[in-house]
């Protein structure tokens, strides 16, 4: 044999879930989707099936000892890739748990492959698979036979040339010592943790024979459209958001659109960079950003705003309206509780993809981490630094703002500890002077760029940010405050 057996990858028809199988289901292979009661098993096992299933490529779905078909297919029905004409013409159903009362295990399995030979189907669902498990006969009898309906069950499938999966309970202990899973060529582990109130459910691929998988715990959602997996950015060689950034003289930059900040950037900020714009309540972060979107329209570049302090009728209210109306703009609505960080990332490029947006505003960075899910804010730098990466890889320029107290006795650039993923940040406060208080700003970071150590004092009126003239030493000693402290 000279040539190497190419082995076809089905598509699962669940967004998300084939680029965690390194590009989809191996045909005829033997899979298991595993997980506890709830985990979404059984809704998994019906959206591939609805979605594979046509006259050509007919599925035999087998009920054990878990719920009846007709009451599984009364809800499944709520979901729109349920169709109803494929029931009985590709789609048949039939129920094993007469052949499994006495623990016949030989007996089950002729009723399979009666059905299989008769129905000659593609593809081959047993579930719940567990049920079999737990009609075991005590005693290691029971488990070599148990096991040997396993290897037999599996090879003729595989000699049957049928995609089969088994659907059953498992915890991840009894995974170590099951059978299933040793035979088993594919293994989809599904979780779902409640904590502090939310809940999360995450996918795994334990395994599958013969091609690359997305490692580690994915997020996925049930929703009214059925299961939807979100991937976990992975950063790949070259994305890193802190590697070294060389600007040339030709390299092009993003113009701001508030006079007199491109020249205190350098230029302006360079295309692909990430600029964190930090400051107290009040002192115009949104306004510098929709200024940003603004140029970014005059200039022919589409951008999309990630709103998690506003709701979208309160972002139509302002400067942003038309904006959004002129459809340059697209608005996120992240308000919704319990969003994880892959989520959010997955809606972000969805948008940026059919926009061709080449800007992006995050509004703001405190929001978006009381937004989260409990299990995601807790390591909110990591899934930070994940996403920004994952981003501006793609050529997006990112502008992101932070909400930070003015303490006027010290100077940081992020309430957590995030500001190393910022190529550039912009520092805006509050100072004293004359009996008032005034704004003012400095670029602080540029990497790889030269940039103005100035700071400047600046209003905001109905046409935006105005910048102004430089603090002088004379305004900080009258002021009776530091300036800015180092």
């Amino acid at each position: 044999m000279n040539e190497k057996l190419s082995i076809r990858r089905l598509p699962t028809g669940v967004p998300g879930l084939d680029n965690l199988l390194g590009g989809g289901l191996p045909e005829f292979s033997f899979n298991l989707i595993a997980g506890t009661p709830g985990t979404g098993k059984t809704t998994l096992a019906h959206q591939i099936m609805f979605s594979l299933a046509n006259p050509d490529n007919r599925a035999l779905f087998f009920t054990v000892l878990g719920e009846p078909a007709l009451k599984m297919l009364r809800y499944q029905q709520q979901f729109p890739f349920f169709d109803i004409d494929k029931i009985n013409e590709s789609i048949r159903f039939v129920n094993l748990s007469a052949d499994l009362l006495d623990g016949n295990f030989e007996r089950v399995l002729a009723r399979i492959e009666e059905e299989v030979k008769g129905y000659a189907p593609s593809l081959v669902f047993v579930d719940s698979f567990r049920s079999v498990a737990r009609s075991t006969k005590p005693g290691e009898q029971g488990l070599l036979e148990l096991q040997r309906l396993i290897q037999q069950l599996g090879m003729q499938m595989t000699c049957w040339q049928a995609t089969t999966f088994l659907i059953g309970e498992y915890l991840s202990a009894e995974a170590e010592s099951s059978p299933v899973f040793t035979v088993a060529d594919g293994v989809l582990l599904l979780t779902q943790n409640l904590h502090r109130n939310s809940m999360m459910r995450k996918m795994q691929v334990v395994k599958i024979r013969g091609q690359a998988q997305a490692p580690g715990l994915h997020t996925f959602r049930i929703s009214d459209r059925g299961i939807e997996v979100f991937p976990r950015a992975i950063i790949e060689q070259g994305e890193a958001v802190e590697s070294t950034k060389e600007l040339s003289a030709n390299s092009e930059r993003v113009s701001m659109g508030t006079p007199g900040l491109d020249d205190m950037l350098g230029g302006g900020l360079p295309a692909g960079y990430s600029l964190l714009v930090v400051g107290p309540s009040g002192c115009g972060k949104t306004i510098l950003a929709t200024e940003f979107l603004a140029e970014g329209v005059r200039k022919g570049e589409p951008g999309v705003i990630a709103a998690f302090e506003k709701s979208p009728s309160q972002l139509l209210s302002t400067r942003l309206s038309s904006l959004v109306k002129t459809g340059k703009v697209g608005v996120i609505d992240t308000r919704s509780l319990d969003l994880s960080i892959d989520e959010t990332l997955h809606d972000l490029i969805e948008m940026i993809d059919r926009m061709q947006a080449k800007r992006l505003v995050i509004d703001s960075l405190s929001g978006f981490e009381l937004a989260l899910a409990p299990e995601f804010s807790e390591d909110f730098r990591g899934s930070l630094y994940r996403m920004i990466a994952k981003l501006t890889g793609m050529g997006v320029t990112i502008l992101m703002t932070s909400e930070l107290e003015d303490r006027f006795t010290d100077l940081r650039f992020s309430p957590f500890g995030s500001a190393f993923l910022a190529d550039a940040i912009m520092v805006q406060r509050y100072t004293e002077i004359g009996g008032q208080l005034r704004r003012v700003f400095s670029v602080v970071k540029v990497r790889g760029s030269e940039h103005s150590k100035d700071i400047r004092l600046f209003d905001i009126n109905d046409e935006g940010i105005v910048i102004g003239e430089v603090l002088s030493e004379y305004d900080g000693i009258m002021s009776g405050r530091p300036v800015i402290n180092p």
